[in-house]
């Protein structure tokens, strides 16, 4: 059986696609294929470059191709709900020109009636796909609980940092949440469903549970005391999203989605899906066994995929042009060189294990009043931190930067982040090491091309503290790699001794 995988790059895709390979040939559809350039099991799949809004991409990836994975939908485009209508359009015609035999699209668990502008998008695209002519199967799932999933670390953190809580209402609907194994599970299984199937089903875990459950058993897990939690009525969906912008890493542009589906009773109506797929022998996953399994995967930096792996939907995405001096327009530029003793595979190391808990090596209060500032006007702040503490990959999300281009080449190396942040233009910061006689070179880049008159205002208001955070950064990350190469070398002597 031969698989396309669309939205391979985000949190359910990317770890459907690592198992599905083990199945079949397996073909994944992206915009941007660099970033899957350093995923493991992306050798083995072929990964192609289209766009589901763009028709000849999307008919030609289905080409071949016996089952269709719908893993895509828009959280923070403006126009989500006409996007998402349109490219399951297109993908749908698509696939029936090429002849695809199954389409499984993952989407939202939902009750009747009125629904959330995001809930009833996803239901709409669905619908869509039901109609396509092709046999379709529709998984509706409500909070999945894994490492890195949205739903996950917006629990998380709420627990973890909020011993005492003031919250809204939403707190006693009733939520059938469902653990991340058994989601890719029902997806794998979907795709041997007899060709008569064309229909919805509800997918969840074992237990049905109130928010306030969620939390209270996920303080227990984890080893905290009972949290104190006091539900109010004036907490709207929209204050709510705020709040969790504040105190999580999901940003507003998720959170509130997320919020908007717990305003909703979402409990499994029928589980037909067990008829097909049938429960392991150790039955599925529970509420308790999830979160343990999760925050195992955590502590042991073993995190598959996650929610930040999507890039955000409203910051500007485009590559850092090749020579931004010549670009066109206004380019700032904050550049910075250091040759040392430092042994160049040491200096990589430092480089490539920035960010997250080790910080940015340089004026960590000013570090933390810009994520701070960015996460008041909704952007993703520095919680986000790293998907793994010592290793980057290309897509990588690593605090409010985004990993652009990672190069390992004999003649030097090179890391390329991109920001995304909230602010007035472009942004990048470029960090490169390279060999020399009796050590290695750094250079490090900071590049920004402003939008309009605040972009300008905004370099030149941030530009004297350049010296103190850029400049700290090159003096610390130098000096870092030295104590590591000379700890190294004495490491060596003692064994050999």
């Amino acid at each position: 059986m031969r698989y396309l995988v669309t939205g391979a790059t985000g949190y359910i895709g990317g770890r459907l696609a690592a198992r599905l390979v083990d199945a079949g040939p397996v073909r994944c559809l992206v915009r941007d294929p660099e970033k899957l350039r350093d995923v493991p099991w992306a050798q083995r799949a072929e990964i192609v470059s289209g766009d589901l809004l763009d028709p000849v991409s999307i008919r030609a990836a289905c080409e071949g191709v016996d089952v269709l994975y719908y893993l895509v939908h828009s959280l923070s485009d403006r126009e989500f709900a006409a996007t998402d209508r349109r490219a399951a359009l297109i993908t749908a015609q698509a696939a029936r020109d090429a002849g695809v035999r199954r389409i499984v699209y993952l989407g939202g668990l939902h009750p009747d009636g009125p629904l959330s502008e995001h809930l009833a998008s996803r239901a709409e695209v669905g619908e869509i796909l039901l109609r396509s002519g092709l046999p379709t199967a529709v998984l509706q799932a409500a909070v999945i609980l894994g490492s890195g999933s949205a739903s996950f670390e917006m629990l998380r953190y709420l627990t973890e940092r909020l011993p005492v809580m003031v919250t809204p209402r939403w707190v006693h609907n009733r939520i059938q949440p469902v653990a991340v194994r058994d989601v890719l599970r029902y997806l794998i299984g979907a795709a041997t469903l007899p060709p008569e199937v064309n229909r919805t089903f509800d997918i969840g875990g074992p237990e049905v549970l109130t928010y306030l459950d969620m939390m209270q058993r996920y303080a227990a897990v984890a080893g905290l005391p009972s949290r104190r939690i006091v539900p109010v009525p004036v907490l709207t969906p929209h204050l709510s999203a705020h709040w969790v912008n504040v105190v999580t890493p999901v940003p507003k542009s998720i959170a509130g989605p997320l919020i908007e589906s717990l305003v909703h009773e979402v409990v499994c109506s029928e589980q037909d899906i067990r008829e097909y797929v049938p429960d392991p022998p150790e039955g599925r996953t529970g509420y308790d066994r999830a979160v343990q399994l999760a925050l195992a995967k955590i502590s042991g930096g073993d995190v598959e995929t996650r929610w930040s792996g999507a890039a955000v939907a409203d910051i500007p995405s485009d590559p850092l042009p090749t020579d931004p001096r010549w670009s066109g327009g206004t380019v700032y530029l904050d550049e910075r060189e250091h040759t040392g003793t430092a042994d160049p595979d040491a200096l990589w190391e430092v480089v490539t294990g920035i960010g997250g808990e080790r910080g940015w090596y340089s004026f960590p209060l000013a570090w933390a009043v810009r994520g701070w500032m960015d996460r008041i006007v909704g952007g993703v702040g520095l919680r986000r931190g790293r998907r793994d503490p010592d290793r980057l990959q290309t897509g990588d999300a690593l605090d409010w930067w985004r990993v652009e281009q990672l190069r390992d080449g004999a003649d030097g190396r090179m890391l390329r982040l991109r920001a995304e942040m909230k602010v007035p233009g472009r942004a990048w910061l470029e960090m490169v090491v390279c060999p020399v006689p009796g050590g290695s070179s750094y250079e490090q880049r900071a590049v920004f091309i402003p939008r309009g008159l605040t972009g300008h205002l905004y370099w030149w208001s941030v530009a004297p503290f350049h010296g103190i955070v850029f400049g700290g950064m090159v003096r610390n990350i130098t000096r870092t790699a030295e104590r590591l190469g000379r700890q190294r070398r004495h490491d060596e002597a003692a064994d050999i001794a």
